[in-house]
Order: structure tokens, then sequence, then C-alpha cells
């Protein structure tokens, strides 16, 4: 069934894009929520219409994104936690947590156009945000110890080397004895 898109949907696609779905998931979500209508040819006619008519203003959109996407070039939005000591996070963070660290920074950025999986241990990740079609931004997450000494990092310990062990007199006299049993065989 295709679709005409009436609002962005991560995953999915961007306004006024048509897109290939389920017939029951066209039917029973997208066009009951106004998420989208049928796309049958004069609805397509309409579509194609209204994009000339906007593009000027589709441009003005593009512009704008792009704009809010240079203010996070060079931006990495590191996460305190708190952690076990052997590395994995009490919770998790995910991309509530990135939008409020990037709020603190002075950025605003719905989350809803943030795009990550859930982190769950000490490291460095990537997010994804979608500001328009076409207009993406990678940016570094990273996940820090709130208290740097409850996370020691593992040391594999090497055994140690033994020592060579000197002969003594009570070595030497049991492998003469071992000798003669031995030869006397």
């Amino acid at each position: 069934m295709k679709i005409i898109l009436k609002e962005d949907i991560i995953g999915l696609g961007y306004k006024n894009e048509i897109v290939e779905v389920k017939p029951g998931y066209g039917r029973n979500y997208l066009i009951p929520q106004k998420k989208g209508v049928i796309a049958s040819p004069s609805a397509i006619k309409q579509l194609e219409e209204a994009m000339r008519q906007q593009a000027h203003k589709i441009e003005a959109q593009r512009a704008a994104a792009q704009k809010r996407a240079d203010q996070l070039e060079g931006v990495v939005v590191e996460v305190a936690a708190k952690v076990s000591t052997t590395g994995v996070l009490y919770g998790s963070v995910n991309k509530n947590t990135v939008a409020e660290e990037l709020a603190k920074k002075g950025i605003e950025v719905d989350r809803k156009i943030i795009t990550m999986h859930d982190i769950k241990s000490v490291g460095e990740y990537e997010a994804t945000i979608h500001f328009y079609k076409g207009v993406e931004v990678k940016l570094p997450v990273k996940v820090v110890a709130e208290n740097k000494e409850a996370v020691a990092p593992v040391v594999e310990e090497k055994p140690a080397e033994e020592a060579p062990v000197e002969e003594t007199q009570e070595m030497i006299d049991e492998k003469e004895v071992l000798e003669d049993i031995a030869s006397a065989e």
C-alpha cells in the first residue's frame, strides 16, 4: 500500500514522501492518526502541485535545518553516570539523556529526532540527529563514570615467573637412588 506521509516518521520517511507500507499499518495507524493519506493518482497530483508552489519554502526549511546542524559541529556530549566496578551502568543512557545534555549546553533538540541504541556501559558511542530530509548529524556521545575511582581499569594479572629452584642435597640423593633402581632392573 502506498501512502503519502503528512509528517516526518523516523524509520519510515519524511513529510510529503510517498512510502510503501503494509496495508494494516496504513489503514489502522497512519490514516486514522492523520499521519498519512492513500497515494491515489489525484493525491499524487495535488502533492506535486503543492511541492512546486512550496519549493522556496522547502529550501528555506532545509537551510534552517542545516544551520541547526552546523551548531552541533564539533560538539561532544559527555554523560557522567553511576557505574559498577565492572564498567556497567546502573540504568542506561538514552536519547532523552542526550537531549537533556544538549539543553544544558544551550542547544535545544527534540528527543524525537534523535536515534540511538540505549547505552549500558562506559565508552564512546554515536547518536544520529535527523533535522530534515537529507540533513543528519552524527553526534559523539561519551559515557564516563560519575566517580573515577569506582571504575578501576581491568588489568590482567600475569602469573609470576617461577624462580629457578636450586637443587638441594636431598634432591640430588633422590635422583641417585632413582638412577640406581633403574640400573638394577
